[in-house]
């Protein structure tokens, strides 16, 4: 069992930055590779971004390729999402998820176990 919890969420301008944070309590965490994925009011959970147990590999969605970052701290138990040149288009809640299936689809959601509450990114024009 793993037990997902996001900060980081708020209100930002176009154009600036929000770093989400997602700690992580339970099983070995390293086990588990990560994802994070938003929905918006109305609109079907995307994907975002994903990470490899061991931090070696990346997966972005095109929408927010280089603007974007995933990281993990394994020592932490902690993945982030480092967001930068914010849309009002990136609003969203935005949750993070753990998979540790070995064959992972990084972008689909049905691959993950667990997923956190959720934290709310606004972003104003």
């Amino acid at each position: 069992q793993v037990q997902l919890v996001e900060s980081g969420g708020g209100l930002a301008q176009a154009g600036g930055s929000l770093r989400l944070s997602c700690a992580a309590t339970g099983r070995a965490f390293n086990d588990y590779a990560m994802g994070w994925f938003r929905q918006a009011p109305g609109k079907e959970r995307e994907f975002v971004a994903a990470v490899t147990w061991g931090g070696d590999k990346t997966t972005y969605a095109d929408s927010v390729k280089d603007r974007f970052t995933i990281s993990r701290d394994n020592d932490k138990k902690s993945v982030y999402l480092q967001m930068t040149s914010l849309r009002p288009d990136d609003s969203a809640v935005y949750s993070c998820a753990a998979s540790n299936l070995a064959h992972l689809k990084p972008d689909d959601s049905n691959d993950y176990t667990y997923w956190g509450q959720g934290t709310q990114v606004t972003v104003s024009s």
